[in-house]
């Protein structure tokens, strides 16, 4: 179990919808199946291996920095805030 609220975000979705790209095509394209692939969208995974992760920055021409946002809980209370 988690001690802090700090957390990795997965901004995958973001990325996808910028590239004009569905969750099956990049699934296909990084040959994960697209079961996995909607666990990491939805910021439900634990880990995620470096090359799943190269694969898809290859696919989507980014950087981890584009997928990845690390988040304090400080941050996040902000945001929720906004909404």
């Amino acid at each position: 179990m988690r001690e802090s609220s700090d957390m990795i975000v997965i901004n995958l979705d973001v990325m996808m919808a910028k590239r004009k790209m569905s969750l099956n095509e990049l699934a296909e394209r990084v040959n994960v199946t697209a079961t996995n692939l909607s666990i990491l969208k939805n910021n439900k995974a634990k880990a995620i291996r470096f090359s799943t992760l190269e694969a898809i920055c290859k696919e989507l021409s980014c950087q981890p920095g584009d997928i990845l946002e690390y988040k304090e809980e400080e941050q996040e209370k902000n945001e929720e805030k906004k909404d």
